[in-house]
């Protein structure tokens, strides 16, 4: 089963307005400082395979380890049952660009966004809450308010999300990394997964590199792997990463 197979996604036509008021922009220097400090919002965006809240429950104890705080991460469901449990809210597009926007990370600081989902071709990824899709252009708007300049890491899990390595979403302060090109789907979202593919070729790669360039590169090998033991064509995951982040470490790291 592809990441893309959500009974409503090919049936929804959604034009999307964020609705968002415009805040100051955050300034915040967009180096590459060793032991940076994230802000974190995770998102499980439907409800249909329980291994979206799999992924961003582990990514959130990753990132426990790994130097972060607590109350530093916001986490949104689609799942009722995990709905307000330990401040979990709902993953609306209304709440998850809320969430983004109210960032803010001070200087020394950077932004981490984790989505995963099923994903619409030219659509975006599937909030199943909501029954639309969080774009490109929204998700860069939000990232906008909430994160200005400080260096940023985007990580897009769902079929097609290769669109958010392009424009507007390619800017120098951000690395931005999906689960497949933008013509591609991804897979292993079935009922009974624990993880997607990428989600835990991407948690895997985590635990081993110390930066973001070396983990995508052991992404790309693992998820290539597990689609060649099947026999699946090749979702071929994407990265953008901007001048100014390049070289920036995975939190924890130095």
């Amino acid at each position: 089963m592809t990441s893309c197979a959500w009974r409503l996604v090919c049936l929804l036509t959604v034009a999307i307005a964020t609705g968002a008021a415009t805040l100051p922009l955050v300034q915040s220097s967009p180096g590459t400082p060793s032991g940076l400090h994230f802000k974190a919002v995770l998102v499980a965006g439907d409800w249909s395979s329980p291994a979206f809240d799999h992924a961003t429950e582990a990514m959130r104890e990753q990132l426990l380890g790994h130097q972060v705080a607590s109350e530093d991460i916001q986490a949104l469901s689609s799942a009722h049952g995990v709905i307000a449990q330990n401040g979990v809210r709902s993953a609306s597009l209304e709440h998850v660009l809320a969430a983004i926007e109210g960032l803010h990370p001070a200087a020394g600081e950077g932004c981490f966004v984790f989505a995963t989902s099923h994903g619409g071709y030219h659509e975006g990824l599937v909030l199943a809450p909501s029954e639309n899709f969080l774009t490109p252009a929204e998700l860069d708007h939000a990232l906008t308010i909430g994160c200005g300049d400080a260096p940023t890491v985007i990580i897009i899990s769902g079929c097609f999300s290769g669109t958010f390595t392009k424009s507007p979403m390619a800017r120098e302060n951000r690395i931005v990394l999906t689960a497949a090109r933008e013509d591609r789907p991804s897979f292993g979202c079935g009922a009974g997964s624990q993880y997607t593919f990428y989600d835990r070729c991407l948690l895997r790669a985590m635990d081993r590199a110390a930066n973001w360039r070396a983990a995508y590169d052991n992404i790309r090998s693992c998820v290539s792997a597990k689609e060649s033991s099947l026999r699946f064509r090749p979702s071929e995951p994407q990265a953008w990463f901007g001048d100014a982040v390049s070289k920036l470490p995975l939190p924890g790291r130095s």
